[in-house]
């Protein structure tokens, strides 16, 4: 649906000279391309004519700015109810009604501040609103991004589930784990058709990760009384191989896309301090278990963080629970004020427009301001044709250039549509 909005001269005759002649012009039975509503443009304070002609350059961009919030708020409403924006009103009525019946709020824009004044003061409640609408539907995105990811670990396959919503009493049972000072069982989960790959090299996982050399403690008699290295006098490095501990490997579970393993390995290695000239070095503890991680990354195997905690699984499926409660709950509020600033940032938008047929009318008639305005809601398909009887029956005579940038016309005219 379009509106179009015509401004003409009176020429010092009466206005409703000129509200018969647009009438004719496009809204009778020989032209029947529009509805026509008296369009109430008040008296508003003019100002100098540079500043007129500054602000008509602003106001085209402001009221480009407030449209796309419009459209914004229109969109999120849409989003969140996947349905059409009809629930969304100006006022308490549909938007056509309320432009078909606009009256100046001269309340909540005083129609005797400065043009310029009075814009900001539109524009910058709108902007206010634009940025709250930013800050509810990031906090609402997130919290949904967190109940999809919620859903996906309560449901997904052992690679991404929350493996406490998985794993019984039962089946922990069976597993011994570790969790000392040397050692650590880690889980690990691997696509279903990377299973035998998995039981087949596990023990070369991370296989340059650990330095196995080290002081010869064998029990041969022809090196008692020899003295024994230690520290840096010992190359830890000169044999190497995988922290995965001999035989740990543990089937856990599977699905039909994946299966979950236990293993244990060395959870790190000291490296001896040293003298560094006459300052002192301290050692340093090697961290296995990152490391581990990006090897069985590599062989696209999951190590999946996990903690035995039998009560975790109700715990969880609270907590997602909890999740849909606060969506909802964020869905509902969002949507009341999608419906309440709608109308505001709607009201704005058509105020702005009424301030651009002022400017245009002045700047186009000269003063003292004389000019009569009206809507025209044009017939499905129309445009072209109203626009073409409203040139012949309001402009001037010339010759058309094909060329040209712009839409130009004799009269003031603004098209929209809400």
């Amino acid at each position: 649906m379009s509106y179009f909005v015509a401004a003409i001269s009176n020429g010092g005759g009466a206005p409703e000279q000129a509200y018969r002649k647009m009438q004719r012009a496009g809204a009778c039975p020989e032209a029947p391309f529009a509805e026509m509503f008296k369009f109430e443009v008040p008296s508003l304070t003019v100002g100098t004519l540079d500043s007129l002609i500054n602000l008509s350059d602003d106001l085209v961009k402001t009221d480009t700015i407030v449209e796309s919030i419009v459209r914004k708020i229109e969109k999120a409403a849409v989003d969140l109810n996947r349905r059409g924006g009809d629930n969304l009103t100006v006022g308490g009525v549909p938007a056509p009604r309320y432009i078909q019946q606009f009256a100046w709020d001269y309340a909540k824009y005083p129609n005797r501040r400065p043009l310029k004044e009075l814009v900001g003061l539109i524009s910058g409640g709108v902007s206010a609103i634009d940025e709250e609408l930013k800050q509810l539907g990031n906090s609402y995105g997130d919290k949904e991004i967190a109940l999809q990811e919620a859903k996906r670990r309560k449901g997904g396959s052992l690679l991404v589930a929350d493996l406490n919503d998985v794993l019984t009493e039962e089946i922990m049972s069976k597993v011994e784990v570790h969790d000392s000072e040397y050692l650590k069982t880690v889980f690990v989960a691997v696509p279903k058709a990377l299973e035998e790959n998995m039981e087949a090299s596990v023990y070369n996982i991370g296989k340059d990760l650990v330095g196995y050399g080290g002081p010869d403690w064998s029990r041969d008699p022809s090196k008692l009384g020899e003295p024994v290295k230690f520290g840096t006098l010992v190359d830890r490095q000169k044999e190497r191989g995988s922290p995965v501990v001999p035989g740990s490997l543990v089937k856990i579970h599977s699905d039909p896309e994946s299966t979950l393993f236990a293993v244990t390995i060395l959870k790190g290695q000291y490296e001896a301090g040293f003298f560094e000239g006459e300052d002192f070095q301290p050692g340093k503890t090697v961290d296995f278990e990152e490391e581990f991680t990006k090897s069985c990354r590599e062989k696209r195997f999951i190590v999946r963080p996990f903690t035995w905690d039998p009560s975790q699984s109700s715990k969880s499926a609270v907590a997602l629970e909890q999740l849909e409660v606060e969506v909802e709950g964020m869905k509902n509020g969002l949507t009341r004020w999608c419906k309440t600033h709608y109308g505001e940032a709607f009201v704005a938008w058509m105020h702005i427009k009424v301030i651009r047929v002022f400017v245009e009318s002045v700047l186009r008639y000269g003063l003292p301001v004389d000019f009569t305005a009206v809507l025209y809601k044009v017939a499905m398909g129309k445009e072209i044709a109203l626009t073409e009887a409203l040139d012949n029956a309001l402009g001037e005579e010339k010759e058309v250039e094909e060329d040209a940038e712009e839409e130009y016309h004799d009269f003031v005219l603004l098209k929209f549509e809400p």
